[in-house]
């Protein structure tokens, strides 16, 4: 059952607010059956409904009131005569998400079938007006469409302290080797980071291809926490190379079991990182990916197994190309007997809040064990979401690079 604890005579006055941030905003309470009730706030900087143009202050949750929810956008309530907007809701308290706020002028919410896609497209007109929340004092970044959001950890959600100086906006950035890879086979170019970690005199250090790689070098710049987990003995000394995509609509050819990208990768990329950065060919090179690249990843390493010894997917997108299946095209290699790998190693994770990706890991999961591969398949409390991602990263890593 909702409550308010922040609801008094002097809620939206100027004290009142100075107190919750110092309180810490959104506001995390404990509830019942190990989960926690949140409150998030609005601050409208026009004031009351007397004087402000916003009619709506909607609020798009990963997982929770996103497309993947299919149920009705939420918004926030205006107190009257005050200057704050809030809402509540209860979450698990391991779950782990970002989020961002649209205040909006007209009123009318999404009055159509309540399905994935329609609900997708409504979103995606808001976003131009989204914001991160200025009240969250956590380093926000651009999501997958462009909007600016901020990030929520619930107290019990897995321990992500290596991201903390990320957070806070005070991270030393790690300065990355960056290089221009010029395909002849693609017909393309495109920008690489690489991070070589360990000593110079290090023994010859695997290799990890990083998809998405724009995304890893500057929206959640994971070039730090590798660092820690290597100073720490959590992970070996390796070469980290971050491949950007150039833009979405190379990202869903080339990341979606396209055979020329990883042939191009391997014929032309390699022999290239070979030079800029020595690394140990064999069972050792991964290939990491999310949604789309965790597709990728997967593929290549079934594809060409002499070349990848195994994968981190994160989120991946296994029912491709059919959105609405749940058994995709490479599940339906493995159970036709079309991709005869010897042993590999997976390390598969999905959100249970993306319910159709879930149900794609889960049978995916089961195909690869089912071939003799090595699984190691994590569900977590959360949704499509770059917070989980940065985790799982660093989990699939040491869960594939195990030190002895």
């Amino acid at each position: 059952m909702a409550y308010r604890t922040w609801l008094n005579p002097f809620t939206g006055s100027e004290a009142w607010w100075q107190q919750q941030q110092q309180r810490g905003l959104p506001l995390i309470e404990p509830a019942a059956n190990g989960r926690c009730q949140v409150t998030f706030f609005w601050r409208d900087p026009q004031g009351d409904a007397r004087r402000s143009e916003t009619r709506r202050v909607w609020i798009n949750i990963t997982g929770v009131t996103d497309h993947h929810h299919c149920a009705a956008p939420v918004s926030l309530t205006p107190l009257a005569g005050t200057d704050l907007w809030w809402w509540q809701t209860t979450l698990p308290a391991d779950w782990r998400g970002s989020y961002c706020l649209i205040p909006d002028r007209q009123a009318e919410t999404f009055t159509g079938p309540a399905d994935m896609q329609a609900l997708r497209q409504w979103w995606r007109q808001k976003f131009p007006q989204a914001q991160s929340d200025p009240l969250n004092p956590l380093r926000s970044w651009s999501g997958g469409r462009g909007m600016p959001i901020s990030p929520l950890h619930l107290p019990d959600a897995p321990d992500q302290s290596v991201w903390r100086a990320v957070d806070r906006g005070d991270a030393a950035g790690i300065p990355l080797q960056s290089q221009r890879w010029r395909s002849e086979r693609l017909g393309n170019q495109r920008q690489i980071w690489i991070h070589t970690t360990g000593a110079a005199d290090a023994a010859p250090r695997p290799l990890a291809l990083l998809l998405d790689g724009q995304f890893w070098a500057h929206s959640m710049p994971v070039a730090g926490p590798l660092q820690q987990l290597t100073d720490a003995g959590e992970l070996p000394p390796a070469v980290y190379v971050m491949i950007d995509v150039i833009d979405r609509e190379q990202r869903s050819r080339e990341l979606t079991c396209d055979p020329d990208f990883w042939l191009a990768v391997q014929q032309e990329l390699l022999p290239l990182i070979q030079q800029w950065a020595p690394f140990q060919a064999g069972d050792n090179t991964l290939v990491v990916g999310q949604s789309f690249g965790g597709l990728a990843a997967a593929y290549a390493t079934l594809r060409w197994p002499q070349t990848f010894g195994g994968a981190v997917s994160l989120s991946g997108s296994f029912w491709w190309p059919a959105r609405g299946e749940q058994g995709g095209w490479l599940s339906q290699q493995l159970q036709q007997g079309l991709l005869q790998a010897p042993p590999r190693r997976f390390y598969l994770e999905a959100g249970r809040r993306e319910r159709l990706i879930l149900a794609a890991n889960q049978q995916f999961q089961r195909d690869l064990t089912a071939a003799g591969h090595q699984v190691s398949y994590h569900p977590i409390e959360g949704g499509h979401d770059a917070l989980c991602w940065r985790g799982g990263v660093l989990a699939g890593l040491k869960a594939l690079w195990p030190q002895r």
